[in-house]
């Protein structure tokens, strides 16, 4: 019976961990969905979890999270693939909140780029300070470098055109740059951020 539900784990995790592409942040190891899972599990508390998940997988969650209890009283190599079946299967129903797709999690360290660790470790800190500074310089250096271009060009012979066109080859992106930096710092976030709208904003600059 034991061996029947260790293999039952290991071929779940398997599956759960081939599906689809996964985020960024929230799907790896060291993210605050698992976080939240190990705190459950270390706990007893479902509760921590509860709240990455919608109202209606609840009791899905419940489940798992009852069967790993269990799985996890058995031995070590037990309690690591309960731990991990565990946490594929909040993640990716996560995900699924989301309308993301999910392939496994990730490794904890990976490369999230600076601002997601500042935001963690600014709400972490109690203090924005250094989050905000991140994004002030960010915002100013990714304009200047946009006005350079565009400057550089301006003053171009209107009867040479394609001086003319080279100028406006920089004068578009240097407007759409800008405007979406204010876009985003002037519009409310609702819901989830989807990996669509990530890929364009890593595009802008």
């Amino acid at each position: 019976m034991k061996t029947s539900i260790i293999i039952f784990l290991a071929f779940s995790v398997f599956i759960i961990g081939t599906l689809m592409p996964a985020e960024a942040h929230c799907d790896t190891l060291d993210g605050p969905v698992v976080k939240a899972a190990q705190r459950s599990l270390d706990t007893g508390n479902v509760n921590f979890t509860l709240i990455w998940v919608p109202e209606e997988n609840e009791a899905q969650i419940k489940e798992a999270f009852n069967k790993t209890l269990e799985v996890r009283k058995l031995n070590l190599e037990a309690k690591d693939l309960a731990d991990m079946y565990f946490f594929e299967t909040v993640v990716r129903i996560h995900r699924e909140s989301e309308g993301e797709s999910y392939t496994g999690l990730k490794p904890a360290g990976t490369d999230l780029g600076p601002v997601i660790p500042a935001a963690d470790k600014a709400l972490e800190n109690n203090s924005s300070e250094e989050l905000v500074q991140l994004l002030t310089d960010a915002v100013q250096n990714g304009t200047l470098e946009e006005y350079d271009k565009a400057i550089a060009k301006k003053n171009f012979n209107p009867d040479n055109v394609k001086a003319g066109r080279e100028y406006v080859e920089v004068y578009v992106p240097f407007i759409h740059y800008v405007e979406r930096i204010y876009e985003a710092a002037t519009t409310p976030v609702e819901g989830h951020y989807t990996e669509d709208e990530y890929a364009e904003d890593e595009q802008l600059h």
